[in-house]
Parts: structure tokens; sequence; C-alpha cells
């Protein structure tokens, strides 16, 4: 690249914001040139502003930089054309509308446009394709701006182990039991006196985030001269999610019918064959993307969280312990790591993925010359 592309995070001071910072510091694609929080922290260097809670230290520069008011570029706001949003779904739903109207590629790990018809839910090794439903909302026509979501961090890590599987055998039905960290939360998330020494069956909206989200992921683009949508899978599924005493990764335990395209019954040897053999057309080459999306644990009692959690850099899933299931037809074990690959990687991901497509060119916004396309981004 001759120059890296300007990039500003809403929610800077919160725990996924603190992640967007830590993978940023040396990417070399993006560069952080504003940060915006409440109205709290406006007019603070960062270092005031946030309580830096990461293993790794508070880079200088992002130290020394002002938090800003969270508004969308104008003359009274320096906000770049590319925005990764880590707010609060309540706020996002008010906010992130504003900042594509005003001509933004906002980029986002919030759950309040997931399932919006017109806006793409997206992990690149699986649903690429569902990025032409950027060309379907208003913002996008009227000033350049749009919207990207990815998913819910437990739902990442389902999708990733479950795509191989959809794509080669077919599926009819998915029932998955998670034990998510307490990173999940946030900070400061989960009271030690309710955690520790604890389970808590119940993550609120968590179960219907999905179930929805997973038949969204996996299921078909569809064109017409209206424009596209996408069609869910049509499996059935059902979730039950639980929070658990373990600081981050997201274990899950997974339980399939799988369809019927081999026409025969599928094998252990079928199964790890379609994830061992699993090579995404979208995203193998983006700076953050693991050399494989899947890794296989063999070890009866693995994956572990404090073990396999940061595989591929965090960004990769483990699969294990697969075996037949007495209900349904095969059953095993999913661990991601939930605050890199289930949120900040995520969304870092989808903008190497929209780079990568030209959507981040400067010649792509509202007001500015076609010809910068020429001198920007190789």
């Amino acid at each position: 690249m001759k120059a890296k592309y300007p990039i500003g995070i809403l929610g800077a001071t919160g725990a996924v914001g603190q992640r967007y910072i830590q993978l940023l510091e040396n990417h070399s694609w993006f560069e952080i040139v504003w940060l915006a929080a409440s109205d709290r922290s406006c007019g603070k260097a960062y270092a005031e502003a946030a309580r830096w809670r990461l293993d790794t230290p508070l880079p200088e520069r992002i130290a020394r930089m002002v938090v800003s008011p969270a508004e969308p570029p104008s003359v009274s706001s320096s906000a770049p054309r590319i925005i990764f949003s880590s707010v609060d779904a309540a706020i996002a739903r008010e906010m992130e509308p504003r900042f594509a109207n005003a001509g933004c590629a906002v980029i986002s790990n919030s759950s309040a446009y997931r399932m919006a018809a017109n806006v793409p839910l997206v992990i690149p090794e699986i649903n690429a394709d569902h990025l032409h439903l950027i060309e379907d909302q208003p913002s996008r026509r009227d000033s350049g701006g749009y919207m990207v979501t990815n998913p819910n961090c437990s739902t990442i890590g389902l999708v990733l182990a479950l795509k191989p599987l959809e794509e080669r055998f077919g599926m009819e039905q998915i029932f998955v039991t998670t034990l998510q960290a307490v990173s999940g939360a946030g900070y400061p998330g989960v009271p030690s006196m309710d955690i520790l020494g604890n389970v808590i069956p119940y993550i609120a909206s968590e179960e219907e985030k999905m179930e929805a989200e997973t038949l969204k992921l996996l299921g078909r683009l569809e064109s017409s001269i209206a424009g596209h949508s996408v069609t869910p899978l049509s499996a059935r599924i059902t979730a039950h999610c639980n929070r658990v005493a373990v600081q981050d990764g997201h274990m899950e335990s997974v339980s399939v019918k799988l369809g019927n395209k081999l026409g025969r019954f599928v094998t252990r040897e079928d199964i790890l064959a379609a994830w061992a053999e699993f090579r995404p057309l979208a995203g193998k080459d983006l700076p953050s993307a693991p050399d494989q999306p899947i890794e296989w644990a063999a070890q009866p009692d693995r994956p572990q969280p404090r073990l396999d959690r940061n595989r591929g850099k965090g960004m990769a899933v483990t699969v294990g312990r697969l075996r037949p299931c007495g209900v349904l037809d095969w059953k095993f074990t999913v661990l991601s790591h939930n605050t890199i690959r289930g949120a900040a990687g995520a969304t870092i991901l989808n903008a190497e993925l929209l780079a990568s497509l030209g959507k981040l060119e400067p010649g792509r916004w509202s007001g500015e010359p076609a010809a910068a396309a020429a001198t920007a981004h190789a």
C-alpha cells in the first residue's frame, strides 16, 4: 500500500474499542486518526479517559490523542470516512445511520442492524457475497456511506465450524449449548460474587441472536430487479447460552443433523475432511485472516480456552471431540476467542475485505472526485 486508510473508532474507551487499538497498532492497511466516546470522555487525552485493561501497553501515540465527540464528518467534526463502531445497540441504532448518511463506511460490532434486510452480516470466509446488500442502502446512493456488521461473539465460532459441513453435506438441525467467557459482557461485566464458583444460565438476547444470525449467515443471497436479499438457511436451530468463570474464550457443545447431499450416511472421516479441506474463496489473503480458519484438536480433552483460544493469533476457531450423537447425527466442541475473532478482529477483517474489494476507496465517497481513486491505496 502507498498509504494507510485513516480510520476512526466509535466507543473507543470500551472493551472492544481497546481491542481495536491493540490489534491496529501495527496494522499494515489502517491507521487510527480519530477516537470518539461518550460525553464524559470528550476533550480528555485517551490515557485519561480510558482505563486500559489489556495485556499489552497502551500505544503512546494513542495515549496522547484527544477523545472527540461522536459526531459524523462536518465542518465541526474531524471524523474520517471509515468508522469502526463498538457502541451499545441502543446508541448504535441512532448513531450508526447518521455516520452512514454522512458518507461514512460504518463497520460495526454492534447488534443494532445485524438483522436488517439491507445490511450485510458478514464473516469473510463464509458469506462475502452478502456485501452486495450495501448497494441497496439509501445512504449508499445518497452519500456513498453504508453499514456492514459482524455477528455476535458466540455466533462466529459456531458458523465457522458449521459452514464446511453445510456446504458439503447440507444441514437440517443444529443444537448448541455455549459456555461463554466473562469478557463477553464487557468491563466491568459480571460481578465477581455472581460468577466465581458459579454458572449463570442466562445471557440477555444471546440465544435469539445466535439462532437468527446463524441462519442469515448461512443463507443464500438472492438478486432481482428490485435488489438483493438473503434467504436464511432452512435448518432448525436451538441455542442454550451460559456465562462461566473463564476470562476469554467461548466454548460451544454442538450437535447437528446433516443433510443428504452425499446420498449416504456422513462418516467421521467425511467431517474431518470437510474441516481440513475448507478453503474459503474470500478473506484468505487478508492481513488478519488466519492461515487455517478451522483447526482440529485431536486430543480427547481439547479444545480448552486457556490452551487453544489464541490459535491463529486469536482468529482461528478450534474444533474437537467429534463423536456420534444419540439424538442427531454428530456432536463436537467449538472454541473461539470471543473478543478477537468474536468482536474487534471480526470488524477489522470485514474492513480488510471491503478494502480488498475497492469499497473503501476515496473515489466512492460522495463529494470527492472520482479521480481521487487513481492515487488511492493500491
